[in-house]
């Protein structure tokens, strides 16, 4: 072969590999010396045991001089197979621990040494260092010297950026990231324009947050100072989104660096930030609003090539990362409102602080998201502002790993460390990260390290906990300062022309703060709404239109007979069989509707009138205690068939799903979700009631507080099984009392309902008004079965939701009444049950159906018929500081409008909800029913 006698020193097992390949076809193609040299290799020896090893034994083997033939003789195959699996080993050592010698933190701290990425560890000297390899586990090159290699890895991983990926299970996955890093040194080459544009970015951010602390000095911002390579990194976010024909993205963040993004990024004037600060309008915000650096925004952004991107900043409450599924819950509604069903048109930006992001719960909740599909939104980018403290809290004190994004590594998704002030890796990381998430539709971590300049806030002292941190920040230039330093040596922009653009920023903040202190100064829309709210409303029910929730009786037989209709060929568990049966008598009117064929219904006729239904929780497609079977599964093939999803080809969508056994993260996502679907039914189910307590801080922070604070309106519903049926403390209540104590201004409705007909007319009321509000759902257990809990279909068909149901027992005449009972939920078959068999007729008992609202008027209207004076009780399982008695003691007592002495009957008042042995429930119970019947004025 030409060119066979190449010196020993530059050989390498490709060019020995093609030599052996020619023996192999005619030994005469090589010379004498090489024919000797295959034909001395060991019967062992992996070139003669397999000569089709090739590519995979070029991956680590290699050819020492002196192997060679003419050399002083021939290194075995075994032997070079060695001395190459060193030299893929040090490779591999720079892929997993490179990140941890990479310079990720600004402030120069040094990081331990590791030994593994040391060449002399592999029992390398430093003559082999001049040695040549193969390299073809390196991307694009086939061979290279050992010291070549060594500058390459150490680019790659040891420099601004730290790479985690080898995590990640899936070869062609990890053969994607080392193509794109090992390619080019993890390093992106600006052109002058980017260069400036970058520029320019940290100086917004830089003038902005100086002529904040110069003019409202000591006033709390959040300043982003220190991380200032934040909107840089969202600009070239958003750009290269746009490049990919991302419409939607949806920003959820905590407040450090918030004012920042909705000034530079959301495009929030500086005049409104400017006249928040100077409050000057304290009248518009009389027991409400919140404060400036929780507020969102939404806007539109033009990208250089023209493209349109719609923004959305999420509003965000203190409580660090629970914004964060529900803003996923928003843009997987607005992919679902664009048909994006391949998750390409939106994309997700969510930023964490790295102390909330290792010590929140909540993160694992949201991660563990990412992959399913009731929830996966084509994958989120996370960002860490990595300010290596939480509040005066080091990281040594705040989490047990290395990272603060280690939890992330649940997934198969690479962590990208960067340091915050090198704009330019930043640049290449980011581009990296949307180019990954475009490529495979999973999760991105941009672990961002960074620092804050100030304390917690502008406030604080940092040098309390932090002396010799703080006494470094303070010595430290901006990260603009240090950026501008670098184009200036590169000789790509001059002084003059940095001047220039920080001069002219200064110069438009000033007029910005002249016009917020002017007195023509026009306020704005703070809600800040999207488009599809237009119609949909708040404020109090009052304002709501009453409307028709009736469906012919024909229609809904027809609906509730195609709920059982199955693919051809589908096999139906022989149980759901019966049940489905029994459904088809209901259709025939041959039997009383359930309460879940009354909710299929309602779902049913919802979809096929053009409502789309999203129904998610904890074993929701079967229901906790298996009333539902929403989602059959075949039981040959293990197909899956929801019958509500194929009613008619032109229904809305129906999606039930299960959820993963969380409760703020899901609540959150469906919480979220409601925000951009206002004409969708949106449900969210616990598997207990109880299991609600799990995401209380959804429940107070953003459910029941965001049309007050934020002016955002949500039509979500909550299905909580409530009831004391013998089952224990923990599945009993669903703390019924918490969500009366957080109902004020009409800003939930709470009901408790006691037949399925009300459930139907209450889940169609909840979409056709306009009139939207969180529901929140007592939902029934036992009642799912009770034999006196069914609705003829007539119901349905006829009436409507009732917020009180009278009297519908044997009682007598509402003149002879001597004693008033009201109640809501379960007990009220149990008082039923009581009364008939005590043959009370001088007892009425109303159903308190909806809690809240509660007007007195309509209570005033369903006790007319009473003689005034009469007693009315309330009647409870729950302890007598749990359930609705707290509330409606607190509103009413100690007369109902003004007519009735109003007493209450309960549980004694106890710690925990209910006991945990059937006997002594049984006996209380007792008592409650008791009481409830004798004597004409107990209770308290």
């Amino acid at each position: 072969m030409e060119g066979e006698e190449t010196s020993p020193n530059v050989l390498s097992l490709p060019f020995v590999e093609e030599l052996y390949a020619a023996y192999l076809a005619e030994p005469a193609a090589v010379s004498e010396r090489w024919r000797a040299f295959f034909e001395r290799l060991p019967p062992g020896d992996p070139f003669r045991r397999d000569p089709r090893l090739g590519p995979s034994f070029r991956a680590r083997s290699v050819f020492r001089p002196g192997a060679a033939p003419g050399g002083d003789g021939a290194t075995s195959g075994s032997e070079v197979a060695a001395l190459q699996d060193r030299v893929d080993r040090l490779v591999r050592a720079y892929r997993v621990r490179g990140h941890l010698v990479a310079n990720l933190d600004p402030l120069g701290r040094p990081r331990p040494e590791q030994v593994e990425l040391d060449p002399h560890y592999y029992g390398f000297t430093d003559a082999d260092l001049h040695r040549t390899f193969s390299t073809s586990t390196i991307h694009g090159v086939r061979r290279m010297r050992l010291d070549r290699i060594l500058d390459l890895l150490r680019a790659t991983y040891c420099r601004s950026i730290g790479v985690q990926f080898m995590h990640i299970d899936s070869l062609p996955v990890k053969d994607w990231l080392t193509r794109r890093m090992e390619g080019s040194q993890n390093r992106l080459v600006l052109t002058k324009e980017e260069q400036l544009r970058i520029l320019r970015r940290l100086t917004d951010a830089v003038i902005f947050e100086e002529f904040l602390h110069r003019k409202f000095l000591g006033a709390k911002s959040f300043s982003l100072e220190g991380a200032e390579s934040l909107i840089p990194l969202l600009d070239l976010a958003i750009e290269k989104a746009g490049e990919q024909d991302v419409e939607e993205i949806v920003i959820g963040m905590a407040h450090r660096g918030r004012l920042n993004v909705l000034r530079n990024i959301l495009g929030k004037t500086p005049r409104e930030i400017f006249r928040e600060f100077d409050d000057r309008d304290p009248e518009r915000h009389l027991g409400g609003g919140d404060v400036k650096y929780h507020k969102g925004w939404n806007s539109d952004w033009t990208t250089a090539e023209g493209k349109r991107i719609h923004l959305s900043l999420c509003f965000n409450p203190s409580h660090l990362g629970f914004v964060n599924p529900a803003a996923l819950g928003r843009l997987r509604a607005k992919q679902d409102r664009m048909g994006d069903r391949e998750r390409r048109r939106g994309l997700a930006i969510l930023i964490h602080g790295d102390a909330a992001f290792a010590g929140e719960g909540i993160t694992q909740e949201t991660l563990n998201l990412s992959r399913l599909p009731a929830y996966t939104t084509g994958g989120t980018i996370h960002v860490v502002l990595n300010n290596q403290i939480g509040f005066t809290t080091p990281p040594e004190e705040a989490r047990s790993t290395t990272y603060a994004t280690d939890v992330a590594k649940m997934l198969q998704i690479p962590i990208f460390h960067v340091n915050g002030e090198d704009p330019e890796a930043v640049a290449q990381v980011v581009r990296l990260a949307l180019d990954f998430r475009h490529a495979y539709g999973r999760d991105v971590v941009i672990d961002m390290y960074a620092y804050r300049r100030h304390g917690h806030n502008e406030g604080d002292e940092p040098s309390f906990t932090q002396p010799l941190l703080t006494r470094a920040i303070r010595a430290r230039k901006s990260t603009r300062q240090g950026y501008l330093e670098h184009l200036l040596r590169l000789n790509e922009v001059t002084r003059e022309e940095a001047d220039e653009i920080a001069e002219r920023h200064r110069e438009m903040l000033e007029a910005e703060l002249r016009a917020a202190r002017s007195s023509a100064y026009v306020h704005g829309d703070e809600a800040r709404r999207e488009r599809i709210w237009d119609g949909y409303f708040g404020g109090p029910e009052s304002a709501a239109e009453e409307v028709d929730t009736r469906v012919p009786a024909a229609r809904l037989s027809e609906l509730l007979l195609a709920t059982t209709r199955l693919p051809e060929g589908f096999h139906l568990h022989p149980k759901i069989g019966r049940l489905f049966r029994a459904r088809e008598e209901m259709a025939a009117g041959k039997r009383p509707l359930d309460w879940a064929a009354a909710e299929a219904l309602a779902i049913a006729t919802l979809a096929v009138e053009g409502t789309p239904v999203r129904m998610t929780g904890q074993d929701t497609a079967r229901g906790t205690f298996s009333h539902r079977h929403a989602v059959l599964h075949d039981t040959e093939d293990g197909r899956v068939h929801c019958p509500l999803a194929n009613l008619a080809p032109d229904q809305a969508p129906v999606l039930i799903a299960n959820s993963p056994l969380s409760e703020a993260g899901v609540l959150g996502f469906e919480y979220g979700y409601s925000l951009d679907g206002p004409d969708g039914l949106v449900v969210w189910e616990a598997q207990f009631g109880d299991f609600v307590n799990a995401a209380q801080v959804i429940l107070d922070q953003f459910v029941t507080s965001a049309e007050d604070k934020w002016r955002w309106f949500s039509g979500l519903v909550m299905l909580l099984p409530h009831g004391f049926e013998g089952m224990g403390p923990e599945h009993s209540s669903a703390r019924l009392e918490r969500f009366l104590q957080l109902a004020a201004e009409d800003n939930i409705q709470v009901v408790n309902l006691t037949t399925p007909a009300q459930f139907f007319h209450c889940l169609r009321r909840q979409m056709r008004r306009r009139w939207r509000k969180p529901l929140v759902v007592m939902s029934p257990k036992s009642l799912l079965r009770h034999p006196r809990a069914v609705s003829p279909l007539g119901d349905l068909a006829g009436g409507g939701f009732a917020r009180i149901l009278p009297d519908g027992g044997p009682g007598g005449e509402p003149g002879g009444v001597r004693r008033i009972l009201l109640c809501s939920g379960k007990i009220y078959y149990e008082l039923e049950r009581e009364r008939e068999e005590r043959e009370r007729r001088d007892v009425a008992i109303l159903r308190v159906e909806q809690l809240y609202p509660l007007p007195e008027e309509v209570l005033a209207g369903a006790l007319e018929p009473y003689r005034p004076g009469t007693p009315a009780f309330w009647v409870q399982e729950e302890p007598e500081n749990m359930g609705a008695w707290p509330y409606l003691k607190a509103r009413f007592c100690p007369e109902l409008p003004g007519r009735f002495p109003f007493r209450g009957i309960h549980r004694e008042a106890s710690a925990s909800p209910a006991t945990g042995s059937a006997s002594s429930h049984a006996a209380e119970q007792r008592v409650l029913l008791d009481t409830a019947f004798e004597g004409s004025g107990e209770g308290r």
